[in-house]
């Protein structure tokens, strides 16, 4: 399946240049030019929910102003199909679940189906997490240069599922992972690439006040009392409950809300029980707002977190957790956990504060509630450290650099 929804990017590539400098943009460029001729194709699992989508969304249009042919195709599952790599990405991130040989064979033969009905035209194949990283069959067939994208945290994995995968990913030229300590041993080159954010698209580009008075008028949240907001889809890894738990923790001492924001993505069946949960823990407290917020509203996300007095990510496990660049461009005060990708963007009281239990969180969200000036230092250093690190523009000229080194064979190149 074939995707030209997203040809058209709103966002030209000179628009960043206030943002980043015009230096940055003529790098780019230089790139793109020694890729010319060269075409991309980008496979993943679904266009809409979750983190991977997004970023694509946004990069794919990109690439092609540059004059870099990349051309986005999904792979086809079932229900059940996801029902599988759902477990595998929980597995991945070490959680105990049975996975059946029954799982793995079903994984195999919805790989089949997509490598027939597919079309493989690429010079360079970019592959993206678990579900199509079997599609490396094809390689034996025609060649070409083949880089696996790791979204995952899959630094401490359930070792059954990490065995199957392996054998697929070391027939890849390449590996990307997000963090330097996902990192695996593999016998094939690897690559750290930090995930981005854009910051010209809705969800972070700048609004002016009425929208925002007008979405939290929409969900029936009052901008009168400090607002503590968490985004992200509606799943355990999240820790939403833990989330509850700390903000009631803060409100025995101080009087503010809790908005729990987010949505559900199409290849993570979970997620309804999760909300499901959520909505009871939050029973009874008109302070805790649970907003089931659906797939294309990102100017009502940028509004939450503009609204916001602090921003959590209580995550248990964390591919990378871009809510936290999104939080900081925006010079928000955050508390997050200090897993998966978190710490890279999270300099612990320089940029955010990072916390290890429910206590920790509660902690952290009251120092930064009563200390209003702290707060405001710690969002102007994280948005700068953004600025500095993770736009959509750092990761396309990593990318770039990443397909130039694949017909080159020097062991380290330095991004």
């Amino acid at each position: 399946m074939h995707n030209d929804r997203h040809g058209q990017s709103r966002s030209r590539l000179q628009d960043y240049e206030p943002i980043v400098g015009k230096s940055c943009i003529q790098q780019l460029r230089m790139l793109a030019e020694a890729l010319s001729g060269k075409v991309i194709q980008i496979i993943n699992s679904t266009f809409i929910g979750g983190g991977v989508a997004e970023i694509l969304e946004h990069m794919v249009p990109l690439f092609n102003q540059l004059g870099v042919d990349a051309r986005w195709d999904i792979i086809k599952g079932s229900n059940e199909f996801f029902e599988v790599t759902k477990k595998f990405h929980n597995a991945l991130h070490g959680k105990q679940d049975t996975i059946s040989s029954a799982d793995f064979d079903l994984y195999l033969e919805v790989t089949r189906e997509n490598l027939e009905e597919m079309r493989f035209f690429a010079d360079i194949f970019f592959i993206h997490d678990p579900q199509p990283a079997a599609l490396i069959a094809k390689k034996r067939e025609i060649g070409k240069k083949w880089v696996w994208r790791c979204h995952i945290d899959v630094s401490n994995p359930d070792e059954q599922v990490w065995g199957f995968l392996r054998q697929f990913i070391v027939q890849y030229d390449a590996a990307i992972f997000s963090a330097p300590n996902f990192a695996q041993s593999l016998p094939i080159r690897q690559f750290m690439v930090t995930p981005s954010i854009d910051p010209l698209s809705d969800k972070n580009k700048d609004i002016d006040r009425n929208l925002i008075e007008s979405v939290l008028t929409k969900y029936g949240l009052t901008s009168d009392k400090p607002m503590v907001v968490q985004i992200s889809r509606f799943d355990r890894l999240k820790d939403p409950l833990g989330v509850i738990e700390a903000f009631e923790m803060v409100r025995k001492s101080i009087d503010c809300q809790l908005v729990l924001a987010g949505g559900t993505a199409t290849d993570d069946p979970e997620s309804e029980a999760v909300l499901d949960e959520v909505r009871k823990r939050a029973e009874g407290n008109p302070d805790i707002h649970v907003l089931l917020v659906p797939p294309e509203s990102d100017l009502e996300i940028n509004a939450l977190q503009r609204a916001a007095t602090v921003v959590v990510q209580k995550s248990l496990k964390e591919g990378f957790g871009l809510t936290i660049s999104e939080a900081l461009w925006k010079g928000k005060p955050v508390v997050a956990s200090a897993v998966g990708g978190i710490p890279l963007q999270i300099r612990n009281k320089l940029t955010g504060l990072l916390c290890y239990t429910v206590e920790g969180a509660a902690y952290a969200i009251r120092q930064l509630l009563t200390n209003p000036e702290y707060a405001a230092w710690l969002g102007r250093n994280g948005r700068e450290h953004v600025r500095q690190n993770f736009l959509i523009t750092s990761q396309l000229r990593n990318y770039l650099l990443v397909f130039l080194a694949l017909d080159r064979s020097e062991d380290v190149i330095y991004l």
